[in-house]
């Protein structure tokens, strides 16, 4: 594979044989040095190019072509994390099971999260609920059934929906995020 269109966190390659998918992890190597990279883009490029991608340095990776690099590209690392991360916890990208019930109708909705943290997550489903709708949100923390107060806060028709937990506590917040090992 080559690249092209490389920075201080990403580049695109093509000439990439085997089928990728996005959300993949794959090695990235340049002269002998290697770094994981996160593909967040797949293009089939036609027979002369092969399959092109878009890659990510995965967090705390080091780019292995910064020596390479313009003086202009290159990022100092500590406010690059800084940038990127700021969210108090960080997201689980997990299917995790949540039975919601819009307030005004108590009607149970049984769903999965695609992507949690102990603020809130994000559930996919063609038909969204409006925007600001309080919800009541059960799920399991350990062996506790907790039952918090949320709120639609994003709201993307034909794909799905994000909601925040208003109702939970800052230690019951640690409890779930701790709980979880695998962020993304």
């Amino acid at each position: 594979a080559m690249a092209q269109n490389v920075s201080a966190t990403g580049a695109c390659l093509y000439g990439v044989e085997p089928e990728l998918k996005v959300g993949d992890v794959i090695g990235v190597q340049y002269e002998g040095k290697k770094a994981r990279c996160k593909v967040i883009w797949v293009v089939d490029a036609g027979a002369l190019k092969k399959m092109q991608v878009g890659v990510q340095l995965v967090q705390d990776q080091e780019c292995p072509w910064k020596q390479v690099l313009p003086a202009d590209m290159k990022v100092d690392e500590r406010t690059t994390h800084k940038q990127e991360q700021r969210r108090k916890f960080l997201r689980h990208k997990i299917s995790f099971p949540l039975e919601l019930r819009d307030e005004r109708v108590n009607t149970p909705l049984r769903v999965n999260a695609t992507d949690i943290s102990g603020n809130g997550c994000y559930v996919e489903t063609v038909m969204p609920l409006a925007l600001a709708t309080a919800l009541r949100v059960e799920f399991w923390i350990d062996e506790e059934r907790v039952s918090p107060s949320a709120i639609v806060r994003t709201r993307d028709p034909g794909v799905g929906m994000g909601i925040e937990f208003t109702g939970m506590t800052e230690d019951m917040k640690k409890r779930f995020q701790a709980g979880h090992a695998r962020p993304t």
